[in-house]
């Protein structure tokens, strides 16, 4: 684990399992129905305990109708160590010339919000849209990291995880880190 100071909050870069992190939140990279699908959100399905994490969102998505990109919305933690799920929809990459760099800060930025929000002093960051939906990791990094650092510094939250699976991935965020944040 490698972690950066921001006053008297902590950005933390480690490898791990999202859905293990004892944080008072995790993110959770959603679809925009919040339907659980692959990847994060079905592994966070799974672990918080799929119907009545199910059930949270389709009472949510029955009052909204979707959950637009750079969005996000709170459900209880369930079964997840977390006692919240911050869901957000992360941009489907299609070259960067469609926002999508403004619609991945959003993402970042709104979990943020709704964190301090509803009193969330420690929440847990997969890499938003860097799966499935192609956003390139390495661009990703530096846009999330950059509002992760600018949220703790505004004091939203009082320490934030960027949980990343695998060597290579935990690499390109680190690298990202030195040049994102010294």
């Amino acid at each position: 684990m490698t972690q950066w100071t921001f006053g008297n909050a902590t950005l933390h870069i480690v490898q791990g399992d999202l859905t293990q992190m004892e944080t008072d939140a995790v993110v959770n990279a959603a679809n925009s129905r919040l339907a659980g699908g692959g990847g994060v959100d079905g592994a966070i399905h799974r672990a918080a305990g799929h119907q009545r994490l199910q059930r949270a969102c389709r009472e949510i998505i029955e009052e909204i109708g979707e959950l637009p990109t750079g969005q996000a919305v709170v459900t209880p933690g369930f079964s997840l160590p977390a006692k919240y799920i911050i869901h957000t929809v992360g941009p489907i990459w299609r070259g960067g010339s469609e926002n999508e760099p403004q619609l991945l800060a959003d993402a970042y930025d709104n979990s943020l919000r709704k964190a301090t929000e509803h009193g969330i002093k420690t929440v847990a960051f997969p890499a938003i849209s860097c799966g499935v939906y192609g956003f390139p990791p390495d661009r990703a990094a530096q846009i999330a990291l950059s509002r992760l650092a600018d949220g703790l510094r505004q004091g939203l939250v009082c320490e934030a995880f960027m949980v990343l699976r695998g060597e290579a991935s935990y690499k390109t965020w680190l690298d990202a880190a030195r040049d994102t944040l010294s």
